[in-house]
């Protein structure tokens, strides 16, 4: 059995040694100052020795973790650039204007977080004061992730700069009417003030990150020169907890994202409790993100420690600040100085004697108050050395108290995250703590008033005098007056309505045809930004990497091992392309980044972001809403999609309900082509709308979904006639009929509209042909492009009847007058074409792909499923022979003939 105590060999042993008797020197004085001034003196003395060695530029491991103290010391605090006082008053306006705010909207039941800003209302004061640039700095001033709960103070602090009126504060949670503010951050809602919308835990950091990542790509590649912006994502502790807010920091410090600061709010508590009730969550991030890379800054206590710490001539303090787990912490902050001197002090006889020295006032003064979080000056020391660190982003762990300055009955309390309002008494008590003149005659009726100095008051003017040297107000959502991006030359989608002829070409490769065509495009090209989660050569991408490049901040700094082939790997420091890797969720936040650049910079980017279908809206279905929420324009493309094309790989690829999830998004447009031509028409749109000329009544802050398919098949010819854009636009045209597909049916034959979508229609068109010359049955087929657009259209036209205008639903206007019942088939659950059944004025029934998907071919997987063209054959029958329309025995032979 191994001794413990025994020197362990280490991965040192494999070096030569060049001096051995100089080493044995280091290690006897270490063992003699362990043996002479105990453990935790040789520690310190270990500590201080890297600390220098760092300092000196020698390259070693760093120590992960630091002592429970602020990183920098109060002798080495900067003087702050402004008026403290002025700021404090400020700051105490903008705490009773958000307690306000929430308290008197609790009357209506519409609730509120309190809490949260209380304990953060320094982090973000001193940063609006000093440091966060505005929309009229340089570059593109700086973007600001705000914690979702804490709302309340924003809105506060855009009263008291006269942004809002005391009518918007009173309409918080009330938007209904047109005047109300948004819960949370949210640009839809509210979009001159919010620019990213973050409560949605864990979003923000990802996207934070991503958004100083494409700042840099927008620097590298000469679009626009935005390095003077940097972003700031507030986050809580607890939040950390989420896997999306440490899913990039390795990212981060990779590409030395200088520009990206967070700030973590560590008040120990996340909605039911302590966040690491045993533990200590300040040393796990520090940990954490120290392993990753980060200049690490920790801002813990507040200037009242600086006596105790003098008085640790032993390191008995910080070695017990070490050892209290959090949920203690947090008890000492609602209990008496007995209790703290008691169960803090009396745990080690150095800190017992310490206490001796302090008295009941100065201990409450330390554990109920001074936090790092809450004083201006340990705020601005930490921002100013995150701002001047180089080469890696910074994390700034800020130690608050939630429900400060709401008193006792709020302060740490486990249920604060729930506590909705304070009592007339305790907005008595707070007035008073922060000094603020309402008198108590304005608390008429017991409805707690809202304060302000008035809009010439010494603290507005100074507020507003800060923002304008900082470039503006702030946070601020500007909507650019850009000029519409001009369309490409018709000919690159023309190109496409000729079909492929004999070739046989999968819509995932037009998709992709198509993008080379626009990337080369001498106006708008540069502003195309693919991005493939590492799925670039699965989707026909690789010539790209050479032409377009491969976007990364070093360049390439290694000979890749296909330089000598056409399509080799290049990478580039002006890259197009964004090849994230093996993370979906990367790459939706690099989407939603280039997607809003419009608003956030100034400057239309045109995103296009290719996944296998099966994993967007499953996997990543938090973040397109978070990109709807943003306004983000782009094209999303679901590749290998539907539930029978990709052969081989099963359950967990095979997509049969993307189109159901991607329905349930209001911004989302959700398309199927089942055509090269399709495509076209539809990219060729969307570009218009987005970026383009959009027409009355269109919303530009839209996206497109599209799904494509990895199966080559023929791509027909686009057909004659008028409406056929409108129609693949809008959701729904004839593609030919049983006549123009020279079929030639029996006379007065029973005839049927078949409806396909995607890959679906070519099962569609093989049934038609097979029912006009087996059985004698004349079917025309529709190719549906959308049957989400379909419904949509649908629901608005039911809407305008209520209101008394008459519409009529484009479904029902296409398929007005179309002969026989309507059977719809897709590659996914019949619930997807089933969107539009209740608009078709015909008999209606539907075959798509429900259940789990399954590995085999794909005509096996067709015929299990019950989609293929046999299948459609005999559904076709059953529904004519319901209605009379073919002999019932024609179904129970197609059934025996074709082996169903």
């Amino acid at each position: 059995m191994t001794d413990p105590t025994a020197i362990q060999p280490s991965e040192l042993d494999q070096l030569p040694d060049r001096d051995p008797e100089e080493t044995a020197e280091w290690q006897a004085s270490l063992d003699a100052v362990t043996k002479a001034a105990g453990p935790h003196r040789a520690a310190y003395l270990m500590r201080r020795t890297l600390e220098r060695a760092e300092g000196n530029g020698i390259a070693l491991p760093k120590l992960l973790e630091t002592d429970y103290v602020n990183t920098i010391p109060t002798a080495a605090e900067p003087v702050v650039d402004g008026d403290e006082e002025m700021e404090r008053k400020i700051t105490a306006w903008n705490r009773w204007n958000a307690a306000a705010m929430v308290t008197r909207g609790s009357k209506y039941g519409v609730g509120g977080h309190i809490a949260t800003f209380a304990s953060a209302a320094w982090l973000y004061e001193t940063g609006f004061n000093h440091f966060f640039k505005g929309k009229e700095a340089d570059g593109s001033g700086d973007q600001l992730y705000i914690q979702g709960h804490a709302s309340p103070g924003i809105y506060a602090r855009a009263f008291l700069d006269g942004r809002l009126s005391e009518q918007h504060l009173d309409h918080f949670r009330q938007e209904s009417g047109g005047n109300g503010l948004p819960s949370y951050p949210h640009p839809r809602r509210l979009p001159w003030l919010w620019e990213f919308p973050t409560v949605s835990m864990g979003l923000g950091p990802l996207s934070a990150i991503y958004q100083a990542r494409f700042n840099r790509y927008l620097t590298n590649r000469g679009i626009k020169d935005v390095s003077q912006s940097h972003v700031w994502a507030f986050l809580g502790d607890g939040e950390m907890d989420e896997p999306e807010s440490t899913a990039a920091l390795a990212l981060a410090s990779r590409e030395g994202l200088d520009n990206l600061t967070f700030v973590i709010n560590c008040n120990l508590q996340r909605l039911d409790g302590p966040v690491r009730a045993n533990f200590k969550i300040v040393q796990e991030l520090e940990a954490q993100f120290r392993g990753a890379g980060w200049n690490v800054i920790k801002s813990l206590w507040g200037s009242a420690w600086d006596e105790l710490f003098q008085l640790d001539t032993t390191g008995a303090l910080v070695r017990r600040l070490r050892q209290v787990p959090d949920a203690q912490v947090q008890t000492y902050q609602t209990r008496d100085a007995a209790y703290i001197r008691q169960d803090f002090f009396g745990a080690d006889p150095a800190l017992v004697e310490m206490a001796k020295l302090l008295s009941d006032d100065k201990i409450l003064e330390c554990f109920h108050l001074s936090r790092g979080g809450h004083e201006s000056r340990k705020v601005y020391a930490a921002y100013k050395a995150a701002v001047e660190h180089k080469g890696a982003p910074t994390v700034i762990l800020a130690q608050t108290v939630k429900g400060f300055t709401l008193g006792q009955g709020f302060a740490s309390k486990n249920a604060n995250h729930q506590m909705k309002k304070l009592t007339v008494d305790e907005f008595k008590q707070m007035r008073d703590l922060l000094e603020l003149p309402i008198s108590d005659s304005r608390f008429a009726d017991g409805v707690v008033p809202y304060g302000h100095p008035g809009a010439d008051a010494p603290e507005v003017r100074y507020l507003q005098e800060r923002r304008a040297a900082l470039g503006g107000p702030a946070p601020a959502r500007r909507t650019h007056a850009l000029a519409p991006l001009p369309a490409p030359a018709d000919k690159t989608f023309a190109s496409f309505d000729k079909g492929s002829g004999s070739q046989n070409v999968a819509t995932t490769m037009a998709f992709v045809r198509l993008v080379k065509d626009l990337v080369r495009d001498k106006q708008t090209g540069r502003r195309w930004v693919p991005i493939v989660p590492d799925e670039a050569r699965t989707f026909g991408m690789e010539s790209l990497f050479p032409s377009l490049g491969i976007y990364s901040p070093k360049g390439q700094t290694y000979e890749p091992v296909d330089r000598d082939q056409l399509m080799y790997y290049k990478e580039a420091k002006d890259g197009q392309i964004l090849n994230e890797g093996i993370t979906e969720a990367g790459s939706m936040a690099d989407f939603i980044a280039a997607s809003t650049a419009y608003a956030t910079h100034g400057e239309a980017m045109i995103p296009f972001y290719i996944f296998y279908s099966m994993f967007g809206w499953q996997r990543t279905a938090d973040q397109m809403w978070q990109l709807g929420d943003q306004l983000g324009r782009g094209f999303l493309v679901g590749a290998t999609a539907g539930r029978t094309t990709l052969t081989g790989e099963g359950l967990q690829h095979a997509d049969g309900h993307s189109p159901v999830i991607a329905a349930t998004n209001p911004a989302a447009l959700s398309y199927d082509p089942a055509f090269a031509y399709e495509i076209a028409t539809i990219v060729k749109d969307g570009l218009r709308r987005m970026y383009g000329e959009a027409a009355p009544g269109e919303d530009p802050n839209v996206f497109y979904y599209l799904t494509v398919y990895n199966e080559p098949m023929p791509q027909p010819a686009k057909p004659a006639g008028l409406g056929i854009d409108q129609g693949i636009v809008k959701g729904l045209y004839r593609f030919n009929t049983a006549e123009s597909a020279g079929l030639s049916p029996v006379a007065n034959a029973a005839r049927i509209q078949l409806i396909g979508s995607g890959t679906a229609i070519h099962w569609t068109l093989a049934a038609q042909k097979l029912l006009a010359e087996e059985w004698g049955v004349a079917a025309d087929v529709w190719s549906a492009t959308s049957w989400t657009e379909l419904r949509r259209d649908a629901l608005e036209a039911d809407a305008a009847l209520l209101r008394g205008e008459e519409r009529v639903p484009f479904v029902r206007q296409a398929l007005h007058g179309a002969e026989g019942p309507v059977l719809a088939v897709s590659d996914y659950m019949r619930q997807v074409p089933d969107q539009i059944a209740q608009w078709v004025e015909q008999d209606y029934s539907s075959l798509g792909a429900d259940g789990f998907g399954l590995s085999d071919t794909r005509e096996a997987a067709r015929r299990h499923f019950g989609v293929d063209a046999q299948s459609i054959v005999v559904a076709a029958l059953a529904q004519l022979a319901r209605r009379g329309e073919v002999q019932a025995s024609a179904v129970k032979e197609a059934r025996e003939r074709y082996g169903l």
